[in-house]
């Protein structure tokens, strides 16, 4: 039985799971809306549960969150201003019901590890890389000489409430990636 390996981005607008192979090939997705969370975290243990094969799942989450594995709330959403979400043991409740191993990290830490893995895959070799989102907020993830950086924190480029999204949205203006060649 091949392995399969999950992601979730756990976004404050919606939750996007997947399971893919070790080919990086998508076996299955879906996405719905971030709503209440209970709901939300029942929808992806749901997903995930169907896998007998799941060999691990990586989350990427909204925040803020704490990534200190000494914390005892490692794994929470912790003072978001998402109605309902602040001080939500995400990772604890996944943990609870799913037995596979998990790494848990910020939104934008995952998504810029997934451009170095789809550059790197893609023939390209980058190791340093800065990425940024523009959405609800303004927020980054960096990674230099192959790994995140900030310990047991999570470096803040810029997390600022950005007022006009729906503009933003027209002007798809969403996403933009830096790669830095020699950090």
């Amino acid at each position: 039985m091949t392995k399969l390996y999950g992601s979730l981005e756990a976004g404050g607008t919606k939750f996007v799971c997947a399971v893919g192979d070790e080919n990086f090939n998508v076996v299955e997705k879906v996405q719905f809306p971030t709503t209440t969370p209970i709901e939300t975290i029942d929808k992806t243990i749901e997903f995930f549960s169907k896998f007998d094969n799941l060999a691990g799942l990586a989350i990427g989450s909204f925040g803020p969150i704490d990534i200190d594995k000494n914390s005892k709330t490692y794994g929470f959403i912790t003072t978001t201003p998402k109605p309902h979400w602040a001080n939500v043991d995400l990772l604890g409740a996944l943990r609870r019901t799913l037995n596979v191993p998990m790494y848990f990290t910020t939104d934008v830490n995952s998504s810029a590890y997934g451009e170095v893995v789809a550059r790197n895959n893609a023939g390209g070799r980058i190791e340093n890389l800065v990425y940024y989102t523009i959405g609800t907020g303004i927020g980054a993830g960096v990674i230099q000489r192959g790994e995140f950086i900030g310990g047991v924190g999570h470096p803040e480029m810029g997390h600022y409430y950005v007022a006009n999204t729906q503009w933003m949205r027209r002007k798809n203006l969403t996403v933009f990636v830096l790669s830095i060649r020699d950090v």
